[in-house]
């Protein structure tokens, strides 16, 4: 169907949320939706609590990956394989609001965007509220390699406009080289500013791991990017004010 969303969703040893991100789908308002839930070789008993849903919903599809290749590879057969004409992304320990799909197309159809992201909330690991990250109106690529505003989460984009887009393969960030492919290349993108998701930050994660997500930022800008050494100098510093910013929500 023309509207249909395809839901891609990476798993790799997410017993722990994975039911709470399916049942958070399964609680959209708007229910045109495939939600593709692609095992990354999980030692943990994630497949078969995903199986308990995939026997329920036909709209839940299941991709078993031969070998752990990490969330862009996962992510990108989630696309390829994906029949929607929106593209969404939710990852296996993070929730969405129940209206969010409903307001988010909403809005792309009536204004005519094809790449759009909204508010969300951070939550610990007990779903504890931790804030909510707060968005722009408008996002140029320039202003995106500042600092990536864009939660994963939240982002849907629309294949009539852009055509499928996917992730560089990178192991860390991958999200991110998205967002500047397809500013570079396509649209700007569009915030809403309303809070429609929950992103939960995990001990040990990357994004929690500071050191460790400044490497991937500045491989970002040089290796996928490609600029020179001079702006990647630049967007950097701009990167760590920002995520000073952001760290004290």
């Amino acid at each position: 169907m023309d509207d249909l969303v395809s839901i891609i969703t990476p798993v790799y040893n997410a017993e722990k949320y994975i039911e709470d991100t399916i049942k958070s789908v399964l609680n959209q308002s708007y229910m045109n939706w495939e939600l593709i839930l692609i095992n990354d070789c999980s030692s943990d008993c994630s497949m078969n609590i995903i199986k308990k849903y995939n026997d329920r919903d036909s709209r839940i599809r299941v991709i078993e990956l031969n070998k752990n290749s990490g969330p862009a590879v996962a992510r990108n057969t989630g696309i390829e394989c994906a029949h929607g004409r929106f593209i969404a992304f939710l990852d296996s320990d993070d929730i969405w609001m129940p209206n969010k799909l409903e307001v988010q197309l909403n809005f792309m159809k009536k204004n005519n965007i094809y790449f759009s992201f909204t508010e969300y909330l951070k939550i610990n690991e007990n779903g504890e509220n931790r804030g909510i990250v707060k968005v722009p109106k408008n996002l140029t690529y320039t202003e995106l390699l500042k600092s990536n505003i864009i939660g994963c989460l939240t982002v849907v984009y629309d294949t009539h406009g852009i055509g499928k887009v996917y992730m560089p393969d990178i192991r860390k960030r991958q999200d991110y080289g998205l967002w500047l492919k397809i500013l570079r290349e396509h649209t700007n993108a569009y915030g809403i500013q309303k809070c429609l998701a929950k992103y939960r930050v995990r001990k040990n994660s990357v994004s929690s791991n500071k050191i460790k997500a400044a490497s991937y930022q500045w491989q970002v800008y040089r290796k996928i990017e490609q600029l020179n050494l001079f702006k990647s100098i630049y967007y950097f510093i701009n990167y760590t004010y920002y995520g000073l910013k952001k760290s004290k929500i």
